[in-house]
């Protein structure tokens, strides 16, 4: 079976970790490859770095939070190099000024912190399921991803995630199969976002995960691998 060239982006202070279940599942279908976003400082220019370093001319897009605008950005960049997108826990709306307030807090925290246990304490409750939070292995996971990515890197990415433009006006443009999945409970990209994507998509299909927050892919693994693997069928929508 030939397998299908597949870019997965990672959200803020995520790594290839988060894929981790999803790049050992769809092993057999896909050819993956994850980009780092830790030296850029705009969205335009993640998306770049999409378009310029995928080692295909063309292939299928998933992203995940942060990683959900990277891939948005560059479909509009260059929309006829995505064969397939697939946006998991994201929104298309644009900052806020309380969300640019509470995004300048936290790495003014990470900086003076020196780390982001801080962080990670306080942003815990929001990231995963209620019922996940005392969770040692998902939380080391997600905590090692932290370390790895860095203060000076996750200030720019929290400045990368505030210039991104408002997608909204350009989703009736995406023309290629689409998946929209949310966890329902997500608290940082709440379902109500995935269900304004997907109705304003062509032809998306929109996938919610019970019981899960807003680290789908290694909350419910499974479930998402199951999404993906269906996204990535040939001549179908997902």
């Amino acid at each position: 079976m030939t397998r299908l060239p597949l870019v997965l982006c990672s959200g803020l202070l995520c790594d290839a970790a988060l894929w981790a279940p999803q790049v050992a599942a769809l092993a057999d279908v896909a050819e993956i490859w994850i980009p780092d976003f830790t030296r850029q400082q705009t969205m335009a220019e993640m998306g770049a770095t999409v378009l310029r370093e995928a080692p295909w001319p063309q292939f299928a897009l998933a992203g995940l939070s942060m990683g959900g605008y990277i891939a948005l950005e560059a479909f509009l960049q260059a929309p006829r190099r995505v064969r397939r997108l697939a946006l998991l826990d994201a929104r298309a709306r644009p900052e806020t000024e309380v969300d640019r307030a509470r995004r300048q807090q936290l790495i003014a925290l990470a900086e003076r912190e020196r780390g982001f246990g801080a962080i990670t304490r306080q942003l815990l409750p929001l990231m995963v399921h209620a019922s996940r939070t005392g969770d040692a292995a998902l939380t080391a996971v997600i905590a090692g991803m932290a370390d790895r990515t860095g203060v000076e890197a996750y200030a720019r990415q929290q400045a990368a995630i505030v210039s991104r433009r408002d997608f909204r006006p350009s989703l009736h443009h995406v023309d290629v199969p689409t998946l929209v999945l949310c966890g329902r409970e997500d608290q940082i990209t709440p379902l109500e976002c995935s269900e304004e994507m997907a109705a304003a998509i062509p032809g998306a299909t929109l996938a919610v995960l019970e019981q899960c927050g807003h680290m789908s892919t290694l909350e419910r693994p499974d479930a998402v691998t199951a999404a993906l693997r269906a996204w990535l069928q040939p001549n179908t929508r997902p």
